[in-house]
């Protein structure tokens, strides 16, 4: 288990999984969500904080669901490729992930994976991956991926998501049948697995109760995924308390309608970023969401 500070914010990222299981604003209040029944050793995942779905996500694939990343052990990257120098970040980490002869036999192709989790201003927190096709027979390779990321509010029926209005989605309750979002914002009444197709680099979630919005922002991930599991699915997890799913919500940056693929040698990055602002937030406010931005002036 890693952890690193910044001012007076906090992160928490274990090897296993090279998963993010804590985020702390400054007022030591958590934000991500893991539950109280979450396994920490392997072979079963840790149930939340931002698990990395690779090489697969969900059931699009062949493999275990989510694939393999978040069930491995990830090792220090002590001497990563250089990313773009960004002085506003405080403290990060960088690990690695590379596939086992057990993996190579699920998986027959050869990786380097690497990322990066930083903390930057105001106790902003990115994760930035970088996938590399190491093959030396000349094959490409072709995954989907996500940041299987748990937001923790206050109670799911006072949270609004915010920038997926109007876009399709494959509704994984319904076969991955694709429909077209009909409201203005997403609320929640029942249990919910949907894939926003092509959505925007932007999507905020509003949390009325703890007047309080989370900022998500994306690159590379074409797709955001919205899941919650709601009563009757979360009494059935073992690693998942009865009522937690009040508490929770998963909005997750994703590449899952069309494969990434990649030639021997190539990379791919993925970005995500996340910021916690206050907001005042109430129905019938004009564009809540471009005024967040504004402010946060991103």
């Amino acid at each position: 288990m890693l952890q690193s500070y910044s001012e007076d914010c906090m992160k928490v990222v274990y090897l296993y999984g090279a998963q993010v299981t804590s985020w702390k604003n400054d007022h030591a209040e958590e934000l991500l969500f893991v539950s109280s029944k979450a396994i920490f050793k392997p072979p079963k995942a840790i149930r939340g904080g931002i698990p990395i779905c690779f090489p697969q996500f969900g059931t699009h694939g062949n493999l275990e669901q989510h694939g393999f990343a978040r069930n491995r052990l990830w090792t220090i990257d002590d001497n990563p490729p250089p990313l773009p120098v960004n002085p506003a970040i405080k403290s990060f980490v960088d690990l690695i992930l590379r596939p086992s002869d057990e993996d190579l036999k699920i998986w027959p192709h050869s990786f380097e994976f690497r990322l990066r989790v930083a903390l930057g201003p105001n106790g902003d927190l990115s994760l930035t991956s970088r996938i590399r096709n190491t093959n030396t027979d000349g094959r490409s390779f072709s995954y989907t991926f996500a940041y299987h990321t748990y937001f923790s509010v206050s109670d799911i029926s006072e949270v609004r998501v915010e920038g997926l209005e109007t876009m399709d989605y494959l509704d994984n309750l319904k076969g991955k049948e694709r429909f077209t979002e009909q409201g203005d914002a997403i609320v929640f009444e029942s249990e919910i697995d949907k894939v926003y197709l092509a959505a925007p680099s932007k999507i905020a979630i509003i949390d009325h109760e703890k007047k309080r919005t989370f900022v998500l922002t994306k690159e590379g991930l074409p797709d955001a995924v919205v899941w919650n599991p709601w009563d009757k699915k979360a009494k059935a997890m073992q690693d998942f308390g009865d009522g937690e799913y009040k508490h929770m919500l998963c909005v997750e940056p994703a590449a899952v309608e069309k494969p990434i693929t990649l030639k021997p040698g190539e990379e791919w990055k993925g970005r995500l970023a996340l910021s916690a602002v206050p907001s005042s937030y109430c129905s019938g406010q004009l564009d809540p969401l471009k005024e967040h931005l504004i402010a946060l002036n991103i």
